[in-house]
């Protein structure tokens, strides 16, 4: 007897993986010679209840509208049927449900190093507020290495400079904590209309004052004072000469 286990027909479906369209389209709706109930609430194409009507007689008149009769609200009793364009109405709803994924916020990484140079600290700093300001939470992560986890306290300090250089634009869920060779934090995003833009300044913004960097020792230096111009010279007017008077005649 052949084994039912070992025959060479075509795989079931369970095993493969849909496709993207199937994974993100709306969930199908019952319509007209689909819905199996007796009798259904309608709601007409104009969005006014027209009341508890036998479901073949809601189909007829949707017919006559050139409309679909569409089971919207299933767990009801009787359920609610609208009268709408099918197509139209899976196409928006679709729409909708895009949108709203495309708005959900994510979480964005930024990762830091205790010694950090000043230059790499700016592009850090470029990058979490470009997405904070874009309304996704980002997750700073400072990590060590080596001999580095002995100065725990440089790492918590490059932190908390972090945190104050993008106080414009988001605020902390938590205090910083160490786990392991690692120190994380997660920024959520300010409403937005407390957002500012300080390190990726666009077109028409206000500059912001520039950040001081730091010397070797972790102390801000000042900005060196700007060369002092000395005033021009007071330009001098010279009097024009007087005309040359012509030589008196001759034999007086």
């Amino acid at each position: 007897m052949a084994n039912p286990f070992l025959s060479s027909g075509p795989r079931p479906y369970a095993g493969r993986r849909p496709s993207y369209n199937q994974q993100h389209a709306p969930k199908a709706l019952r319509k007209n010679d689909r819905i199996r109930v007796p009798e259904v609430r309608v709601i007409g194409a104009d969005g006014k209840q027209v009341g508890i009507l036998q479901t073949r007689d809601a189909i007829k008149l949707a017919q006559t509208s050139g409309l679909d009769l569409v089971e919207v609200s299933p767990g009801t009793r009787p359920p609610v049927c609208r009268i709408l364009d099918y197509g139209k109405y899976m196409y928006e709803l679709g729409k909708k449900q895009k949108d709203h994924k495309s708005h959900a916020s994510k979480l964005k990484e930024v990762k830091f190093r205790p010694r950090i140079e000043q230059h790499d600290y700016i592009t850090k700093l470029r990058h979490a507020e470009e997405f904070l300001f874009d309304g996704n939470k980002v997750k700073m992560t400072l990590f060590f290495k080596g001999r580095e986890l002995e100065h725990k306290d440089l790492g918590f300090e490059t932190v908390k400079r972090a945190l104050a250089d993008l106080a414009h634009v988001g605020t902390p869920d938590q205090s910083a904590r160490l786990m392991g060779r690692n120190i994380t934090l997660t920024l959520s995003p300010l409403p937005p209309n407390k957002r500012k833009l300080k390190f990726n300044l666009r077109e028409g913004d206000e500059e912001e004052e520039p950040i001081a960097p730091k010397s070797s020792s972790g102390a801000s230096r000042a900005p060196a004072p700007a060369p002092v111009t000395p005033p021009p010279a007071a330009s001098v007017t010279l009097p024009e000469a007087a005309p040359e008077l012509p030589p008196p005649p001759a034999g007086t």
